[in-house]
């Protein structure tokens, strides 16, 4: 799923972006408590990928790893465009 990501003519992405690469219910982690917990795992232009665990509903969940990713495209985005005017 990408999400916060440019897109160019034709719509196909431009550039580097993160995406989720998938949302699996899972066991709770080490230190984790309680049930209904989801691994997540977020890639940086489908590589460099980073694992992590939410407690909540799907919906929930993916809610917001969606909301991360985003602020985390946006976080890229602004500072390249810094770096380009440099």
């Amino acid at each position: 799923m990408r999400v916060g990501v440019v897109y160019g003519i034709g719509g196909s992405p431009v550039g580097q972006y993160y995406e989720i690469i998938s949302i699996q219910r899972a066991e709770p982690p080490p230190d984790g408590k309680g049930s209904n917990w989801y691994c997540y795992v977020i890639a940086f232009d489908s590589s460099n990928s980073i694992t992590g665990y939410r407690q909540g509903s799907l919906k929930a969940v993916t809610s917001g790893v969606v909301e991360m990713i985003t602020q985390l495209n946006e976080r890229h985005w602004k500072k390249r465009d810094r770096e380009k005017k440099t």
